[in-house]
């Protein structure tokens, strides 16, 4: 095992990068696209050279992603094929199972399916373009935005906040009317049944 004190750089088909999660908010995943759209083509350039994809070299040299999946499926279906990454660490010495014991323990992986529920690491997606739609994802990832809670360092924190809401939002309601699912959202936020979640910015007047 290396661990790579100086960042590494290094352009890596978007194709080829593995998912250490298995679902999205593809609301913000198109809003991100759209993001992407309105900038002239410098400016992708220039973003994209400051937001490198971070990534953990897993058994058979594969790119394990760890962050911004949200912004590697944009940047595919905005139809660019390579993105930058920087090397967090080098784990290919490693078997698959040792590999997956260990990501897991430091919360480098999320394998929970779009109903919320845990599965074998088997069944993470082999690219990209596998991950799955979580709506509650897009609930949460809307409600950071909208100051609901506050940005935290704890990994896949958004996660933890859409399976607070899976359990008190009905999905008929994200469907049927986002911006109402969201007033609910946001309400649910600022009371003390959210005060466990990281990011929890207190309970409102």
């Amino acid at each position: 095992m290396k661990d790579l004190r100086e960042p590494v750089l290094k352009p890596v088909l978007i194709a080829d990068l593995r998912p250490t999660q298995m679902t999205v908010g593809m609301r913000e995943v198109e809003l991100k696209r759209e993001e992407l759209q309105a900038r002239k083509p410098k400016k992708v350039g220039r973003f994209l050279g400051t937001h490198m994809i971070p990534v953990i070299l897993g058994p058979g040299k594969r790119h394990y992603i760890i962050d911004h999946h949200h912004l590697a499926l944009a940047l595919h279906g905005e139809g660019l094929e390579q993105v930058l990454t920087t090397t967090v660490l080098d784990l290919s010495a490693l078997q698959q199972d040792e590999f997956w014991t260990f990501i897991d323990n430091r919360g480098w992986v999320h394998p929970y399916d779009g109903k919320g529920r845990r599965r074998d690491f088997n069944k993470l997606p082999k690219s990209i373009k596998g991950l799955e739609d979580d709506p509650y994802r897009s609930l949460a990832g809307e409600l950071r935005r909208l100051g609901g809670f506050a940005k935290d360092t704890t990994p896949f924190s958004e996660f933890l906040w859409a399976d607070f809401l899976r359990r008190r939002v009905k999905r008929a309601r994200i469907k049927r009317n986002f911006a109402d699912a969201m007033d609910q959202a946001v309400t649910l936020a600022k009371s003390q049944e959210a005060h466990y979640l990281p990011g929890w910015c207190g309970p409102s007047a």
